[in-house]
């Protein structure tokens, strides 16, 4: 019998309580949200359930959101795979804008190493207990993080670009809308 969406739900809840949150079905994704704090303790669980069985930890990814409350300004998504069943989950795990920090997987999955290194490097969230938490892609001495959105998309002060061959001008602004 495959493993139903209901049944994960019943059984992080009935674990976890309010640290299991939002359930809903992506797609062929069931997705949710996990409190920061419980993380280490939600993946223990799912991975070591003799019913539930998500062995393999996909991927881990960060997100900025810069407009959202303080709280809620970044996030950690997790994907794991029960290769038994075929179900694939997503939670997302939010953090505090001024102190982006959370607990390592890599104590439960030796793969969230370059993951969460990767986390690390292009948005600034800090993996406690990571074993070597340094930059792998950008440069050692680089002291920003070039996937938060605290940048602007173009340089406003380039003379070397001419809006008008990109369809920006004033004239046709209106035109595009059409």
């Amino acid at each position: 019998m495959a493993l139903e969406t209901s049944v994960i739900q019943d059984k992080l809840t009935a674990k976890f309580g309010d640290n299991v949150t939002g359930f809903i079905q992506q797609k062929d994704i069931f997705s949710f949200e996990v409190a920061s704090d419980s993380m280490n303790e939600v993946m223990r669980f799912l991975k070591e359930d003799d019913v539930l069985r998500f062995n393999f930890l996909t991927d881990i990814c960060g997100v900025h959101y810069p407009d959202s409350e303080k709280e809620r300004q970044f996030a950690v998504v997790y994907h794991m795979h029960n290769w038994m069943d075929n179900v694939r989950i997503r939670f997302k795990c939010f953090l505090n804008g001024d102190n982006p920090e959370i607990e390592t997987a890599t104590n439960l999955f030796l793969g969230a190493n370059w993951q969460e290194r990767e986390t690390y490097d292009f948005y600034g969230i800090i993996f406690k207990g990571h074993p070597q938490l340094k930059r792998i892609l950008n440069m050692d001495e680089m002291e920003s993080f070039p996937m938060r959105k605290e940048f602007p998309l173009e340089d406003g002060g380039r003379t070397d670009k001419d809006d008008r061959f990109f369809g920006r001008t004033p004239d046709n602004a209106n035109n595009n809308l059409k």
